[in-house]
Formats: structure tokens, C-alpha cells, sequence
């Protein structure tokens, strides 16, 4: 039987980009909240970002090496997962820990599923959710920004907010309350001095990255507006029309770092607008829930881990109308 090469009808869309200038560029999305994390946590978030980029690297081109395939690390894909990985772990993590959360997210996450582009899950967030079942203690163990780099806080934001609905303090106004009196202030979590992992701090500088984005076509506006803005929504409904809850949910943990760097993963997520809308909305539904009514303090990552394998079923039923389409 001869192969035939089947072309469809133009319009054809042509693009220059290719996956190793798509990273470039993430990376420097992401530059500005890494400076943020050296700033803040200097020693041990330093040796935490290097570990998580150099076990990744390490791990895809070993992978190759030993499978014999030809060496996949020049798309840099590698760098951004190993960078994001360390944004979602906390400073000070030990290296070996690291080390096999970088494996588990590029090895069995990525390459063992085909590599870059056939992964169902985001690596980075699954290289998380692995860790965090593996070792809770010292993923919740957090390093108090400063120049001290063995000063440890006893809780985030979020888990002072979660620390308060178990003391029978209220959903919002106890949590807010709660937060005011270990002198947590919104302007300290806009600009990121506060404890928690090493990326997610600065909601400033994540923003900027995340603007930076959109304004060069990498991504879409859509997932991270309906994500983050339908979180903040859900939380000033159910936390009592509170809006400065709402807002403190919002800047904590790893929402912005999560709806703007992961949650808009190509792979992961729905070809369409309409299913990304879904995708987003679903993943916001989730997030709230856990951090309001579940017994963990964050939700971002399982919520997204979550809706990645719910996108084959949305990019399934959620179609755009073919161009020339004539309706029976």
C-alpha cells in the first residue's frame, strides 16, 4: 500500500517559533520571581533552584543516553521544568530530595510517556504532589526570608488562614485577624516577605512574568484570568463577601505562580478557548474547595494535576466551528 501525505485546505498557519525559543522565554518570565527567591531565601534557595534545574537536565539526558535516543535537552524544556519545580519546594529542601523529585517529574512524568508534548501531567507539579507525599515534613518545612538561613517560620499565609478555621475563628474575618496578628500584611505578600516556597512568594514580580507572556503570544490570557480571578470570586462569596480574604487567597501560596506558569502548559491543556474557559474553571472549583473546606492549606497543585486529566475528555466534546463548516 503506497503512504499518502494527506494536506488539508488553507489556510495553513505557519510559525517561526519552535520549543526552545517558547522556554527561552518562560525563562525569562521567570527570571525576575528567581531573583526574588535568591533575594529572600540567598544561600539555600540558590542551592535549592540549582539542584532542581541540574537534576532535571541530568535526568532527561541520561534518559536519553541510556534508551539511546538522541539528546533532548537543547529545548531547554528540561531547564523550565527543574526551575519550576524548585519554585514549588521549600528553600532548604535537601539536595537529594531535589535531585529525585527532578527524576520523577522528567523520567517517569515526561520521558517515559514520550517526552516533551505526549506528558499528560505537568512534570513540575507531579515532581510536587510526589514529594509531598514522600517526605510532608520536609516539604512543610518553611525557611523565614532573611538573611539568617537557618531561621524557620512556623506556617505560610495559607496555613495561618487554615490554623484559624481549625481554632473555630471564622472562615474569613478569624483568618484575616489571625494573619494580622503574626504581622502578615498584603503589601508584605505582594512584594514576597514571607515564608513559603522558593517562587511563589513575590506575587509582584510573578505577575510581571506572567504579563510578560501574554504581551509575547507565548500564552493566553484566558486560563490564568478565569483561574486566579474565579478563586478570588469563590472565596469572597463563601468566606462572607470579605474581599481583603479574598485578595489575601489570592496573593498566598501558589496561585499566581500555578495560573500563570503551569496551569497554561501546552501540553496539559485544552487546544480550544471554550475548554480552556472549562479547563481553568474546574481547576478554580477545586482549589477552593480544598484550601476552604479540606485539611490541607493549598490546593493549586492537586487542582491543576487534576484538571490535566480531565483535558482529553474537554478537548473531546469542546470543538470550535470548522472554518467553511455548513451546518445540516
Amino acid at each position: 500500500m503506497d503512504n499518502k501525505l494527506i494536506v488539508s485546505s488553507s489556510p495553513h498557519i505557519r510559525s517561526k517559533e519552535d520549543t526552545s525559543y517558547i522556554m527561552k522565554q518562560v525563562l525569562i518570565a521567570l527570571l525576575p520571581a528567581t531573583l526574588a527567591g535568591l533575594y529572600y531565601f540567598r544561600v539555600s534557595g540558590l542551592v535549592t533552584i540549582l539542584a532542581c534545574v541540574i537534576g532535571a537536565v541530568g535526568s532527561e539526558w541520561a534518559y536519553c543516553k541510556i534508551t539511546k535516543k538522541k539528546s533532548t535537552i537543547n529545548d531547554l524544556s528540561a531547564v523550565v521544568t527543574g526551575l519550576l519545580l524548585a519554585f514549588n519546594v521549600p528553600a532548604g529542601l535537601p539536595v537529594w530530595m531535589c535531585i529525585l523529585g527532578s527524576i520523577f517529574s522528567i523520567v517517569v512524568v515526561k520521558m517515559l510517556f514520550g517526552g516533551i508534548g505526549f506528558n499528560f501531567l505537568n512534570p513540575a507539579l507531579a515532581g510536587r504532589a510526589f514529594l509531598l507525599a514522600s517526605f510532608p515534613v520536609a516539604m512543610t518545612t518553611w525557611l523565614a526570608p532573611g538573611s539568617n538561613p537557618d531561621a524557620v517560620t512556623s506556617a505560610t499565609p495559607l496555613s495561618y488562614m487554615k490554623l484559624a478555621g481549625a481554632e473555630g475563628m471564622g472562615t474569613s474575618s478569624g483568618a484575616v485577624d489571625k494573619l494580622h496578628d503574626a504581622g502578615i500584611s498584603i503589601g508584605q505578600m505582594f512584594m514576597g516577605n514571607i515564608g513559603g516556597t522558593v517562587g511563589e512568594t513575590c506575587a509582584l514580580l510573578l505577575i510581571i512574568g506572567g504579563i510578560y507572556l501574554i504581551y509575547k503570544g507565548i500564552i493566553s490570557y484566558v486560563m490564568p484570568v478565569t483561574y486566579i480571578g474565579l478563586v478570588f470570586i469563590l472565596t469572597f462569596l463563601l468566606g462572607g463577601f470579605n474581599a481583603e480574604f479574598a485578595l489575601y487567597q489570592t496573593l498566598a501560596g501558589g496561585l499566581l505562580l500555578g495560573g500563570m506558569f503551569m496551569l497554561t502548559d501546552y501540553t496539559t491543556s485544552p487546544m480550544t478557548k471554550k475548554g480552556q474557559i472549562i479547563y481553568a474553571a474546574i481547576a478554580a472549583i477545586i482549589a477552593t474547595c480544598i484550601r476552604l473546606y479540606g485539611g490541607y492549606p493549598e490546593g493549586v497543585s492537586y487542582s491543576i494535576l487534576f484538571a490535566n486529566c480531565l483535558v482529553p475528555l474537554i478537548d473531546k466534546y469542546v470543538h470550535n466551528r470548522v472554518f467553511g463548516e455548513v451546518r445540516k
